[in-house]
């Protein structure tokens, strides 16, 4: 069957003026994961990366370290939630980062409508983006999608039939440069593993991050 893996950015850069760029230990784990990829050696169909610089950076040092030359597609269907703007338009009250997001995206989840800027707009792009994706792979095919942990969670709390509150659930723990693997048969598409980043361990707990 197809096997598609999400993977989620590497450490980004929140301390840095331009958040939107990787980290030294973004880069570390991009090369691990690289590796990783390298190492399972897989028939690989197709490469999607959103429209994001540490996507795309990622996917850059990832690709070059595994020795796949297939040429990224940009793709904002796969952009992260906008999380500064829901921080700054949700009433958060006070509390750790963690807590306050949780609360933005509880709000934005409740808010309703439909479109662009919306819980179900984001969800639906998505979930769109992934039927678009599978409809091009072949037999024994894997595509690689350079994506955000709330796309990860989106996608996995959707097929798991999971409540928003296993999307919150989901969404916290989704480690940077982790994989989680989806398959796609005849009943559907299917999580197969989540927030996988055992590749990762051996750099220390120092590469266990999640923003």
């Amino acid at each position: 069957m197809p096997a598609i893996y999400l993977i989620r950015h590497g450490k980004a850069s929140p301390e840095a003026e331009d958040y939107d760029e990787l980290s030294p230990t973004g880069h570390e784990q991009a090369r691990l994961l690289g590796a990783e990829l390298k190492r399972r050696d897989l028939r690989i169909g197709a490469v999607a990366t959103g429209a994001l610089r540490r996507q795309r950076q990622t996917a850059a040092a990832a690709l070059a370290e595994a020795g796949i030359d297939t040429a990224p597609a940009a793709d904002p269907r796969w952009d992260e939630y906008d999380h500064l703007g829901l921080l700054g338009s949700h009433l958060t009250g006070t509390g750790t980062l963690q807590e306050r997001l949780d609360a933005a995206l509880t709000s934005w989840m409740g808010a309703g409508g439909s479109g662009p800027g919306t819980w179900e707009g984001f969800r639906e792009g998505v979930n769109a983006a992934l039927s678009d994706l599978v409809a091009g792979l072949g037999r024994g095919e894997t595509a690689l999608v350079f994506t955000s942990a709330g796309v990860v969670a989106a996608v996995c709390s959707t097929l798991l039939g999971a409540s928003p509150a296993g999307f919150l659930a989901m969404n916290r723990v989704v480690v940077n440069g982790s994989v989680s693997k989806l398959l796609h048969g005849r009943g559907g598409t299917q999580v197969l593993s989540f927030n996988d980043h055992a590749h990762l361990e051996q750099g220390g707990p120092a590469l266990m991050t999640y923003r």
